[in-house]
């Protein structure tokens, strides 16, 4: 794996210091709120995958944006750039287009990433191992994802008996899902009560200037910004 890695100062008052965590932060809404509710009982080591996503470098800077806010410590960029080139996903595969105007379908979504979070997931407890953290923090959300087989509980739940098998003995890592059961507006309303600086995330799936409003996470955002009755702070096409 290519990687970049980061220390930067930061933090550190009085008390007892924290146990670290490992958080898997995309840059989008989310992750950054998994990562917020991470902070309340964890130190954070911050953990972004470049794997060939059309909008990687605006993903990159909202994740470096949230990091500077929150003065990470760890950050760790994993190149796994080989999942954009097998391709198989509107994400990541040119000749595939986003959906539009639509939710995501029923079934397997164009937008599914095979195994993409069985790779991530994987880059991550190996970090996590490596510092000694004790969790890794995961923002996926089985009601906006239904069609995602690597966002349902019943997953994480195989994951951590994985990791307990493929981990030294020592080792005590743990998969969280603090997000698993919210939908879109229960995340914002969360994200709102932690502080969490929403206004600096990223979620578009094929612009990476002002976001689109028309793909399927653009579409969920907007929805759950509306649901909450607050206006979205991040600028849309057109607006």
């Amino acid at each position: 794996m290519n990687e970049r890695i980061e220390k930067r100062g930061g933090g550190g008052g009085p008390g007892p210091p924290k146990p670290l965590a490992v958080v898997m932060l995309s840059g989008g809404l989310d992750s950054c709120v998994a990562a917020a509710a991470a902070r309340r009982e964890f130190e954070l080591a911050l953990f972004h995958a470049n794997y060939g996503q059309r909008t990687l470098a605006r993903e990159l800077a909202a994740f470096r944006a949230l990091a500077a806010v929150w003065g990470a410590i760890r950050i760790l960029e994993a190149d796994l750039g080989f999942l954009g080139r097998l391709g198989g996903s509107s994400l990541t595969d040119a000749g595939m287009p986003v959906p539009l105007d639509e939710e995501e379908p029923p079934g397997i979504p164009p937008t599914y990433v095979p195994f993409r979070n069985s790779i991530f997931l994987a880059a991550a407890v190996a970090w996590a191992e490596v510092l000694g953290a004790q969790a890794v923090f995961i923002g996926a959300n089985v009601l906006d994802n239904p069609g995602y087989p690597d966002c349902r509980p019943e997953y994480f739940a195989a994951y951590n008996r994985l990791i307990d098998l493929g981990t030294r003995p020592e080792t005590e890592i743990t998969i969280q899902t603090p997000l698993i059961h919210l939908d879109k507006a229960g995340i914002i309303r969360l994200g709102m009560e932690l502080g969490a600086p929403l206004e600096l995330t990223w979620s578009c799936y094929q612009n990476e200037d002002a976001a689109c409003g028309r793909c399927s996470s653009c579409l969920l955002r907007l929805k759950g910004f509306a649901a909450v009755g607050v206006p979205d702070p991040i600028r849309y096409q057109g607006k």
